[in-house]
C-alpha cells in the first residue's frame, strides 16, 4: 500500500493516480478537494508514517512537487525523491532508496506520472556504494 497526498495543485492528479492504480492500493493523507491548502499539512504527516513504517512508501504532489519534496526530506528516515521522468523515477530507487516520491503535477502528464511510479516501485535498489552514502545520510540525521 501506498500513502499518497497532494495539496491542491495535485489534487487532480492524485485522484488520476488513485483512480487508475485503484483505490485498495493507497491510503489518502488528502487533500480532499481542490480549494486552497498548505503542502505541509499534507507531506509532513505521510512522511512521519513512512518514517515510522506505518507505510512503506509514499507519493507526493503539488504544482512544482519542490515544496512537498523539502518538507518530506525534513523528516528523519525519509529520502524523498523529485521525479520528473521516468529514469529519474528509476535511479530514485536504484541509487537513493527513495522511500518517498514527489511528483510535480504541472510539469508531467497524468500517463508519465503513471510511468514514473511504475519505474520507482519495479525498481530495485542496489545497494553496494549507494548504501553507503544513505549510511552517511543516516549518521548525519542521528547529529
Amino acid at each position: 500500500m501506498f500513502a499518497i497526498g497532494s495539496d491542491h495543485g495535485g489534487y487532480e492528479l492524485k485522484k488520476h493516480i488513485i483512480k487508475t492504480l485503484g483505490k485498495e492500493n493507497f491510503k489518502d493523507y488528502g487533500t480532499f478537494s481542490d480549494s486552497s491548502c498548505d503542502y505541509p499539512d499534507v507531506a509532513f504527516p505521510l512522511a512521519k508514517d513512512v518514517s515510522k513504517g506505518v507505510q512503506e512508501k509514499g507519493i507526493l504532489i503539488c504544482r512544482t512537487g519542490i515544496g512537498v519534496d523539502i518538507c518530506a526530506n525534513k523528516v528523519p528516515g525519509i529520502r524523498c525523491a523529485l521525479c520528473y521522468n521516468v529514469k529519474v523515477g528509476e535511479l530514485a530507487k536504484r541509487h537513493e532508496d527513495a522511500n518517498i516520491i514527489a511528483i510535480p503535477a504541472e510539469y508531467v502528464t497524468e500517463e508519465e506520472a503513471i510511468d514514473i511510479i511504475n519505474a520507482w516501485t519495479k525498481s530495485k535498489f542496489e545497494g553496494e556504494r549507494h548504501q553507503r552514502r544513505i549510511d552517511k545520510i543516516r549518521k548525519f540525521e542521528e547529529g
